[in-house]
């Protein structure tokens, strides 16, 4: 093979690398407006009135679910199974942008952590790379970083729309988180500086707690309590 003939391969080797990542980037722009929706949909909680549509809301977030999922469904035509991790960074983000929403809706239902298994069931991916397309366990805890800011904000939002036991049940749930994290050693930078932000949403947690106990208002959560 001659010099010219060695680097026309390459070059069509680059060529047939960059109509995959274009492919991809396409997917995943999609992919980003519906996780945009789902989050529209969600961030109405926000509100005072926000708070009587729970259900009605995380019904909704679901159903825009079934549409991420023939999306990834898409997406993982686009390129070969076994280079998962080589486009990786293309959808990375959103990814972790969904489990996040995955994980809010899941809190919002039942007041509890979701399990990697069913934000892979409510994604339409798997658990275990050796069978594909799959939900890194990094990107899981990216998106549960991610879910414990926005309680945080919930927390103080419950206490402008007059639920004052929402945030001791906030605060308890995120004092759990942090003592789950506390036993990994993460090694991924990205992921420790997230983490290293959860200290910061049990701080401002606790400030809201500590605001409603010097004001008679906090009351231990019950069970079965208003959710």
């Amino acid at each position: 093979m001659s010099v010219t003939e060695m680097f026309s391969y390459i070059q069509g080797f680059l060529s047939a690398d960059q109509d995959i990542r274009e492919d991809i980037r396409k997917v995943v722009q999609v992919l980003e407006q519906t996780a945009r929706e789902i989050l529209t949909v969600l961030q109405s909680v926000h509100q005072p009135s926000g708070f009587k549509d729970i259900p009605s809301k995380c019904l909704r977030a679901r159903e825009l679910f079934s549409t991420v999922q023939t999306q990834i469904g898409e997406l993982k035509t686009k390129f070969p199974v076994e280079q998962y991790y080589r486009f990786h960074e293309h959808w990375r983000f959103v990814l972790q942008r969904l489990t996040f929403l995955a994980a809010f809706v899941v809190y919002l239902e039942s007041e509890s952590l979701v399990k990697r298994e069913e934000v892979a069931k409510i994604l339409g991916i798997e658990v275990d790379r050796e069978k594909g397309f799959h939900l890194d366990i990094e990107d899981y805890l990216a998106g549960i970083l991610i879910m414990a800011s926005e309680l945080s904000r919930l927390a103080v939002n419950s206490v402008t729309a007059g639920d004052y036991g929402r945030p001791l049940r906030i605060s308890n749930f995120i004092n759990e988180l942090d003592s789950g994290f506390r036993l990994l050693n993460l090694k991924n930078d990205p992921l420790r500086k997230r983490y290293d932000g959860l200290k910061y949403d049990v701080k401002k947690i606790e400030e809201v707690v500590y605001d409603l106990s010097i004001r008679g208002l906090a009351k231990e959560p019950e069970a079965g309590g208003d959710k």
